[in-house]
């Protein structure tokens, strides 16, 4: 038997160093520290019951602004009534076909081109997020064919400049009503808001942006924008902060009622109800505006409209309004249309 050579121990006998840190330990540093089962908020049923949540109501759930929630349950309700769906995962066998029969239907009604391509815009959002979470392969309602909507110019009414003024112009600028409504037609005409993106404004929204007063806008989907007061509304907005004395309230609403027959909070903010009939309304009635389907959007047409008959830059235009697309913009575009350039002021005889 050969004697083993002095001097070099046997690798595999040499104890391993205990101080190595085993492989993944600093990986776990950066996971969230377990919490014991007393400390949870949902229950291990609840947990498991969110888990087996079908995507489709997950989609519908994650919908958060209410007036898109209530027309989108609206559109896929008529259409799961059409084909007969009665559950979500019956969604994933819809065809193309099916989407074709619907639309088909929906013209034999005598639904407008507009009408029938929203109804499709909410059925294409259900199944795109359908597709990111891989439960169809593909979107059924992409190449259908949509009826043409005419794109060159919106259906909302804007008004002539001197309508503006004279509505402007409209509330008494001594009582406190009156200056209050001054400055939300300011508001409206000035800077092109949608009517809840007026009723949302707090005070805190008016604040200095690198030394120039600036809105503060919360606008769809929970997107922020940041526009410029106008001076002429600014000072009709101070007036009225003065004279109502909640300037310094600056986390309340920045318009309030005047007054509340029903349960007298007058700290609340002013509904979109309340500011299409008390004031967009009223005062377009009392300064005699006759303009068929005027509507408190048309103050943001005219707005619009106005800025880009000014040479406003279309694309800031578009940043203005907080459209996600140049295309809707561009239904404010009248400068096409103006009725004193018509050929029908050139003929003579």
């Amino acid at each position: 038997m050969k004697n083993k050579k002095p001097g070099r121990p046997n690798r595999k006998n040499v104890p391993k160093n205990n101080t190595q840190k085993p492989k993944g330990q600093d990986l776990n540093k950066n996971l969230p520290q377990l919490i014991e089962n007393k400390d949870r908020i949902l229950t291990a049923r609840e947990f498991q019951g969110l888990a087996q949540v079908p995507p489709e109501i997950e989609w519908f759930n994650n919908i958060q602004n209410p007036r898109t929630k209530q027309a989108y349950s609206i559109d896929v309700t008529e259409f799961t009534r059409f084909v007969g769906i009665k559950s979500p995962e019956e969604f994933r066998i819809v065809t193309r076909a099916h989407v074709i029969a619907w639309r088909k239907d929906l013209e034999r009604r005598q639904f407008s081109p507009t009408s029938i391509r929203r109804k499709f815009s909410a059925l294409s959002s259900l199944f795109d997020y359908l597709c990111e979470a891989h439960a169809v392969t593909h979107n059924p309602v992409k190449g259908v064919e949509r009826p043409h909507a005419d794109a060159n110019e919106g259906k909302t009414p804007a008004i002539a400049d001197a309508q503006a003024k004279i509505l402007l112009d409209a509330p008494n600028p001594e009582t406190l009503k009156g200056k209050r409504d001054r400055a939300i037609l300011a508001t409206f005409l000035f800077h092109g808001l949608r009517r809840d993106e007026l009723c949302t404004l707090k005070v805190r929204d008016l604040h200095m942006r690198r030394g120039i007063p600036h809105l503060r806008i919360h606008g769809k989907g929970g997107k922020i924008r940041f526009i410029p007061a106008h001076p002429a509304a600014l000072d009709r907005i101070n007036e009225y902060l003065e004279a109502a004395g909640h300037k310094e309230n600056i986390d309340g609403p920045l318009f309030r009622p005047v007054k509340n027959n029903s349960t007298g909070n007058l700290e609340k903010s002013l509904s979109p109800r309340a500011v299409y009939f008390n004031v967009v309304k009223f005062y377009a009635e009392q300064s005699g505006l006759n303009v068929s389907g005027f509507c408190t959007h048309s103050l943001r047409a005219t707005a619009a409209t106005n800025a880009l008959e000014h040479e406003a830059d279309i694309a800031k235009v578009q940043e203005w309004l907080g459209h996600s697309n140049i295309s809707t913009t561009r239904l404010y575009d009248r400068r096409r249309s103006r009725p004193e350039e018509s050929p029908t002021f050139k003929v003579s005889y």
